[in-house]
């Protein structure tokens, strides 16, 4: 994998890197505050994790109808988005608390998803968030099976209905990282990111198999032993729970960069971005919503996306107030700042964008 540098000789670009920095460090510091969370925070956690678990204890003990039960694992999926988005996004990127083993913990709730915590940083925090909408480089718009999100990416006849079908594979990003972290690590120990890490590429794999059956004992084993469901049940109910948590999390990520107006940039060939990294975020993200304080409260400040990526070390309870500074600094220094006003604007943006996608080929979207 080529590390892509991101070189501008443009001084707005530069100028702009170094005022948005300087105008939300000051926000900071004139309310003397921290950019870490506070007590919301662990009631936030407190809150997604009983969505989560409450239901399926219930599940376990109680006796219930099968139309229930199946209620139940919908709130369970939905619980399980929420200490995606809330609680594990943030710890991962260190921004939940001041404190290193108070993140190292949330982030590990990362491990009642089913997945790995390790990916998830060099597939997030490192590889989207250092080369967001990028070809090659960010996975995050890879082409996956029937769904083109990269313009760059190759125009398959099957991609022309994709806004319609996108959404069904949205559902199942979390029941599918269950077997393709096993490919996905064994390429970070290949390109040796696992090493450079100071992480023992071995134990890597033996923690991910361990994790992994004491999750499907739990969630698949513990109710074959003790509820009364039928195996085709459980299993059944154990694909809605993920199908309602992967449909949702993966229509809020999409949202942010598979929009209109997003760009999706290709490096020179020497592997270089003519922009200034700051300015390559603002171009490639997308906030929406920023007034619905309900949405804003589930999905961890995920609307909120281009102050996420210019400050991926603030936790997310900040955003609603930073953001009016990003925009503000980014009109004055004459850039766009993608901003969809509600949900259902940015959902349609994301329909249209494709819609377009699918249809059209690089040259014509370039």
């Amino acid at each position: 994998m080529k590390k892509i540098k991101f070189i501008s000789s443009d001084l707005k670009q530069q100028n702009f890197a170094e005022a948005v920095r300087k105008n939300v460090n000051d926000y900071f510091s004139e309310k003397g505050i921290s950019t870490k969370g506070n007590y919301s925070m662990l009631i936030q956690s407190f809150v997604m994790l009983s969505v989560y678990i409450i239901p399926f204890v219930l599940i376990l003990t109680v006796s219930m109808s099968a139309w229930i039960a199946m209620i139940m694992t919908v709130l369970i999926g939905i619980g399980m988005a929420g200490i995606g988005m809330c609680v594990m996004h943030d710890a991962v990127h260190g921004s939940y608390s001041k404190r290193e083993w108070v993140n190292k913990v949330f982030g590990g709730t990362m491990y009642l998803l089913g997945s790995n915590v390790f990916n998830w940083k060099i597939q997030h925090n490192y590889l989207h968030h250092a080369f967001t909408n990028i070809e090659g480089s960010d996975q995050d718009i890879s082409s996956k099976g029937p769904l083109r999100l990269s313009q760059h990416a190759p125009l398959k006849k099957f991609h022309r209905y994709q806004y319609i079908h996108a959404f069904f594979f949205y559902g199942l990003m979390t029941i599918s990282k269950l077997i393709n972290d096993f490919p996905q690590l064994r390429s970070f120990n290949k390109a040796e990111i696992t090493k450079k890490r100071n992480l023992n590429p071995r134990f890597e794999y033996f923690k991910m198999v361990f994790v992994k059956v004491v999750y499907l004992i739990v969630f698949i084993g513990f109710p074959f032993m003790f509820s009364a469901f039928s195996w085709w049940q459980i299993l059944l109910g154990f694909f809605i729970m993920h199908w309602t948590a992967g449909f949702i999390m993966s229509t809020i990520f999409q949202m942010a960069h598979i929009v209109e107006i997003a760009a999706q940039p290709l490096p020179t060939k020497d592997s270089i971005i003519e922009q200034e990294w700051a300015v390559h975020e603002l171009q490639t993200t997308s906030d929406f919503a920023r007034n619905n304080r309900l949405l804003n409260w589930y999905i961890g400040g995920l609307n909120f996306q281009i102050e996420h990526h210019l400050f991926p070390n603030i936790c997310h309870i900040h955003y609603r107030k930073i953001a009016p500074i990003v925009e503000k600094t980014a009109k004055e220094y004459g850039f766009i700042y993608n901003l969809k006003p509600t949900f259902l604007n940015a959902l349609r943006s994301h329909i249209r964008r494709l819609k377009e996608l699918g249809r059209l080929s690089t040259n014509c979207i370039a």
